[in-house]
């Protein structure tokens, strides 16, 4: 396995935890427009990014588990600070999208 160094951690965790961010409230916008499918577009779209984050994160701390000693910076706590934030924001948001959808069934 390739050594990634912490400042690749640190920038593709902001990044994709930032990206992730972007299609979750482009999700929510889209299905307060009744888009639901669009909607669902984003989420994929911000489930990859996720997973693109935490693999990096894994990597990171397999790495660690291995061996690997880095120094922890104020900027890696903001990283994992921003992926956790994210995480739970895509938790909230998909709980939101769901009344939505539940909201503009038509009562029968």
């Amino acid at each position: 396995m390739e050594t990634i160094v912490p400042d690749q951690i640190i920038m593709g965790l902001i990044l994709n935890a930032g990206d992730a961010k972007q299609h979750l409230y482009q999700a929510l916008s889209q299905v307060k427009q009744g888009n639901f499918e669009e909607s669902e577009k984003e989420m994929e779209l911000a489930e990859v990014a996720m997973n693109e984050a935490h693999n990096l994160q894994t990597r990171f701390l397999a790495q660690e588990a291995g061996g690997t000693k880095s120094e922890i910076t104020a900027l890696f706590v903001h990283a994992q600070d921003h992926l956790m934030t994210t995480i739970t924001e895509i938790n909230l948001i998909k709980e939101i999208i769901d009344l939505r959808k539940e909201l503009k069934k038509p009562i029968l």
